[in-house]
């Protein structure tokens, strides 16, 4: 039995976690604030996917949202490291990030009939908040989105949490006599 990755969300400013969000403005602060001043503040348009969790954003529980940029996975192997382009290294890159231990990023898959063509790279490093009601608004303002669909939802929500509950030790273990 074949699961549907994606829904086609039409004219609508209900939001769930798994909403692809192309074009979505993002601010960047500056690298340096000092209070009193007035720091420039720059808008940055990405294709972001909704990580907050539906239940929040349905009953308003929180006032910003939580997005993640999107790219294409032939985005993500141009931009591989120049010692990591041979075709042995991509194919490695690439199944490693199927399968889960390239813990930074999530693959989603591509669909054709949802108009989307190529397999798609979460990148967990980079997460934005945006405002709900400015994010309602700009839902609202496509004619057409996806929406991510269950389990690849939870899939994905999952990969997020290993992500970001990363414990670093200050010390490797280190095993000796085997």
């Amino acid at each position: 039995m074949e699961f549907t990755w994606y829904n086609e969300i039409n004219h609508s400013n209900e939001i769930e976690q798994g909403d692809l969000i192309p074009d979505c403005p993002i601010l960047i602060p500056p690298s340096n604030i000092e209070i009193g001043s007035e720091p420039e503040i720059e808008i940055k348009l990405i294709d972001s996917i909704l990580l907050s969790q539906s239940c929040d954003l349905v009953n308003n529980k929180i006032q910003i949202a939580l997005v993640c940029p999107y790219f294409s996975l032939k985005i993500f192997v141009e931009n591989l490291p120049e010692i990591e382009k041979s075709k042995r290294a991509i194919k490695k890159n690439i199944d490693n990030l199927k399968k889960g231990f390239l813990p930074g990023y999530h693959l989603l898959n591509k669909s054709v009939e949802n108009n989307i063509q190529d397999y798609i790279v979460v990148d967990f490093r980079n997460v934005y908040g945006i405002q709900i009601e400015s994010l309602r608004a700009i839902a609202g303002s496509l004619v057409s989105r996806q929406r991510l669909l269950p389990p690849y939802r939870e899939h994905l929500s999952q990969a997020f949490a290993r992500y970001f509950m990363r414990v670093g030790l200050p010390q490797d273990i280190i095993i000796e006599g085997y």
